[in-house]
């Protein structure tokens, strides 16, 4: 079925590199109108599986699908799930408004919704600027805007908070809050796992290629638990399982 409460659903998602499995056996939902962070330290495998999700790489077993299909399979997928992989692919000579001009004739996107979304993202001042002269944050802002040009129902972001200021950050869970409170889904990766704690509704929590936890964060935290704390808990469990 195309529409019901999961617009994400993996089952068994598993990827192997030359005899090393970078994701094992993944299982999870995303739900619509939720934020869910895809979290843990560098190399638990959160991009590969976003990248089996998009079907840029094929998985060794094991399925991913967004409202029931796989991503080749969707109609207009550019207009249904924005993405954002490694902070965006940037010429440095090209300004932020020639970047988003080289993906806009995909979605349909007119100047006009370019100029918007430039302000959206707090870089109208430097739209005609090149983006080798942007900090870190500031392509981050970029690669998001590059991300909405479809106005898509679903965003994959990954890393989007490397390189924010706390000022940065306040304003990109201010962003997402409103954008999943319209009935849009968010689902983005991170290692910032004390940020990402005041941001989303859902958390799954990976580790070494396996999934520690997913579900609401409420059912994950115990009283004045912090994320970080939840996570090394749930490490700490799993060695203790394991020996």
């Amino acid at each position: 079925m195309e529409e019901g409460k999961h617009v994400i659903s993996v089952r068994d998602l598993t990827k192997e590199f030359r005899g090393t499995r970078a994701v094992d056996g993944v299982c999870f939902d995303v739900a619509r109108g939720r934020i869910t962070g895809f979290l843990g330290p560098n190399g638990a495998g959160k991009t590969t599986t976003l990248r089996m999700l998009l079907g840029l790489i094929r998985p060794t077993e094991g399925t991913a699908t967004l409202w029931g299909s796989p991503y080749r399979d969707l109609r207009a997928p550019a207009r249904r799930v924005g993405v954002g992989l490694d902070g965006g692919a940037f010429v440095g000579g090209r300004t932020g408004r020639d970047h988003l001009r080289c993906y806009a004739p995909a979605v349909g996107c007119g100047p006009e919704r370019m100029a918007r979304l430039l302000s959206d993202v707090g870089l109208d001042a430097a739209a005609d600027r090149p983006v080798a002269g942007y900090s870190t944050g500031m392509k981050q802002r970029l690669s998001l805007a590059a991300a909405l040009l479809g106005d898509p129902e679903l965003l994959i972001l990954d890393e989007p908070a490397n390189g924010l200021d706390p000022e940065g950050m306040l304003w990109l869970r201010q962003f997402l809050r409103a954008f999943a409170a319209s009935g849009r889904t968010v689902l983005l990766s991170s290692h910032l796992l004390g940020e990402m704690e005041q941001t989303i509704d859902d958390v799954l929590l990976m580790r070494q290629g396996r999934l520690l936890f997913g579900g609401p964060l409420s059912g994950l935290l115990e009283p004045d638990e912090r994320l970080e704390e939840a996570f090394m808990r749930l490490t700490r469990a799993g060695n203790g399982a394991e020996g």
